[in-house]
């Protein structure tokens, strides 16, 4: 299995850790230093990681004045809780970017929103899950009785004549 690690470029990672954990219903904990953090899923999954602009140097992330915010990039998540993903999010942002409507691509819900930083943050509903046909019978394969060879069969018999 694969991972990516989506790596973002903000202000202040404190606040935009508790930003995101809001927007995904996390409960509230602090990232791992004050210049990087993970928001993960509950299964560890590492969603998103947040940088300190400046931080260690990388040269992508020297400065938010080297490029306009966001340009170039769309943080697109998919979520099983839609509903209440849309409800934490008007309770994060004064408004949306785009109000909850239909994807033709994807045939699913989706809003979007600017966090912090000014990044655009699409939320996208899961796809109800398949359902299958009716479960299928397995086919019982019956016991066959195997011959035993003579000489322990002549064993198995005088032990069951003993036991009488």
């Amino acid at each position: 299995m694969k991972r990516t690690w989506t790596i973002i470029g903000v202000s202040d990672v404190p606040s935009s850790f508790k930003w995101y954990q809001s927007l995904f219903g996390q409960p509230k904990t602090s990232p791992g230093h004050d210049y990087f953090g993970q928001i993960r899923d509950t299964d560890g999954t590492v969603l998103l990681c947040l940088h300190q602009w400046g931080a260690h140097e990388h040269p992508t992330l020297m400065s938010p004045n080297e490029a306009s915010l966001g340009n170039g990039l769309l943080l697109f998540f998919r979520v099983d809780d839609f509903g209440l993903a849309l409800k934490r999010a008007r309770a994060v942002v004064t408004r949306l970017e785009e109000e909850p409507h239909v994807n033709p691509n994807t045939r699913t819900k989706e809003f979007s929103l600017r966090d912090l930083d000014g990044y655009y943050v699409t939320i996208s509903a899961l796809p109800a899950p398949r359902r299958r046909g009716p479960a299928r019978r397995r086919s019982i394969k019956r016991l066959q009785t195997t011959k035993v060879p003579g000489p322990i069969r002549k064993s198995l018999e005088r032990r069951s004549r003993l036991r009488d």
